[in-house]
């Protein structure tokens, strides 16, 4: 019988269902910590500004700001959860000593990837969706361009769970990625825009947000709420895009090389 080589992409990705699997079932085990704690704290931001702010800002005209609160409070949690879940994996892997179950495997840098990445994607989205059912209760909400927030959404969570796995291959204990989280991630995701429209900043600090590249994607995932944004959706398309590149090319080469992991 003659047997027929597999393709490359096929050869590339075997094994990542079953990595994706288990880094799935591995957050869902535990997922009133790594699912509903993140919503709870995404609706208390929404109580807490939105009753302290709400009948004093209107960022946009015909837009009430507690509405305006919800997009950005959904793809933070976004952001923020897909890289948790990422670097939170791959650094527990590396402490605890079962990173070598994987090394031995046959597994591809291609797979690697697509399997931590993918599973950031999952936890960030569902957190994403959780936000979303319960703080659309408080603020009403309308879908004016839908597939530009499925484009963001997915932009957004690829990126960080990328960004994740890179700082999970350089750290080499919690600290360090609680480190990067707290001096890194949570300012750029705070200064992105999300409690505010950085048109009604001064001079200085607008310049400075225009140069964090999660504003362009909340504020890309804002436009397809509301239909109006603080720049063009397509140049935030643009710079989100080559930031994914940038990362999950790094990522990628990280892996390829083993950097950190092979020792």
């Amino acid at each position: 019988m003659t047997r027929f080589a597999a393709p490359p992409a096929m050869h590339l990705l075997s094994g990542a269902r079953t990595l994706f699997y288990k880094e799935v079932l591995r957050f869902w085990k535990v997922s009133f910590q790594t699912v509903a704690a993140p919503v709870l704290t995404a609706v208390l931001y929404l109580l807490i500004f939105g009753h302290a702010l709400g009948d004093q800002v209107q960022p946009f005209d015909g837009v009430g700001y507690t509405s305006f609160l919800v997009p950005g409070l959904v793809m933070m949690s976004v952001l923020q959860n897909a890289f948790a879940n990422s670097s939170s994996s791959l650094i527990q892997s590396k402490i605890s000593g079962n990173l070598v179950f994987l090394l031995v495997t046959p597994l591809s840098h291609w797979a690697w990837f697509v399997a931590y990445v993918g599973a950031s994607v999952v936890r960030g989205v569902a957190v994403g969706a959780g936000v979303l059912a319960v703080t659309m209760w408080f603020a009403p909400l309308d879908l004016a361009q839908p597939l530009w927030i499925a484009v963001f959404i997915l932009l957004g969570a690829v990126l960080m769970g990328a960004l994740g796995l890179i700082a999970g291959l350089w750290a080499e204990k919690f600290d360090q990625i609680a480190t990067f989280q707290n001096f890194v991630v949570m300012p750029m995701t705070f200064l992105s825009g999300v409690f505010y429209s950085v048109n009604s900043l001064p001079p200085l600090w607008r310049v400075a947000s225009h140069l964090n590249p999660f504003f362009y994607i909340v504020d890309g995932f804002r436009f397809g709420f509301f239909g109006v944004s603080d720049v063009s959706p397509w140049v935030s398309l643009g710079v989100a895009a080559a930031g994914l590149v940038v990362v999950c090319g790094l990522c990628l080469r990280l892996l390829y090389t083993g950097y950190k992991i092979r020792h």
